[in-house]
């Protein structure tokens, strides 16, 4: 696992697969009008043969991932704070009443930044959405710059 980020690298979350450094910390599941992140026991890292057990599909629609987050970089960071963290903690309702197994939380940009109300909202979070509602949209849409 040569792959898996070091120690005090702050993680995204809602990265893509194809970044760098990527890790697996869930598969969704759930339903379509309600999917669940299933959330593994440890991180794995994205590799081709991982990627290619997603097609037809794309990746980031059935797996979440997380990689360091590149910060200036991303549409969604402001230069201190990731906007979509706080898009989804004001506009989203929590699905979930306890925080969730997740093995990524103590590197978490979203944890970090906005804690247990994050924590209780990630479980509906699918990078990859094709079936998400009007106000996923808008909290996705709204966050970038």
């Amino acid at each position: 696992m040569e792959n898996l980020p070091t120690e005090n690298t702050t993680l995204c979350p809602s990265s893509r697969p194809e970044a760098v450094n990527s890790v697996v910390f869930g598969v969704i599941g759930g339903t379509v009008a309600e999917p669940r992140v299933a959330y593994l026991k440890q991180p794995q890292p994205v590799t081709s043969e991982l990627l290619a057990k997603a097609s037809p599909i794309t990746p980031a629609e059935i797996f979440r991932t997380a990689s360091p987050c590149a910060t200036k970089n991303c549409q969604h960071f402001d230069g201190q704070d990731c906007r979509l963290a706080m898009q989804i903690v004001e506009k989203l309702p929590a699905v979930a009443k306890e925080l969730p197994p997740c093995s990524i939380r103590r590197d978490c940009r979203w944890w970090q930044q906005e804690g247990k109300a994050a924590c209780r909202r990630c479980p509906q979070v699918i990078t990859d959405n094709y079936n998400a509602s009007e106000l996923v949209m808008n909290v996705a849409n709204s966050s970038a710059r």
